[in-house]
């Protein structure tokens, strides 16, 4: 049994982050840090659009055995 955590550097404001590669909001495969989605929802619910959603999990490190892959495509 194991961790492991993805490290990126956001879409938005460039700054590196870790996060659950198939549970956080992505661009065209580029990842977007919770600081910038949760400060683009309040701009997005004012404009008639949805908000970015995300998994509680989707900023945290996770046990190996709780996926049995990861899927790259995502």
């Amino acid at each position: 049994m194991g961790i492991y955590s993805f490290t990126g550097i956001c879409l938005s404001c460039k700054k590196l982050f870790s996060f659950h590669p198939n549970k956080v909001p992505s661009l065209n495969g580029q990842p977007i840090c919770k600081e910038c989605v949760d400060k683009v929802n309040p701009i997005r619910i004012q404009k008639g659009l949805p908000p970015i959603t995300y998994e509680p999990d989707a900023y945290k490190p996770a046990l190996d055995e709780d996926e049995d892959r990861i899927d790259w495509k995502e």
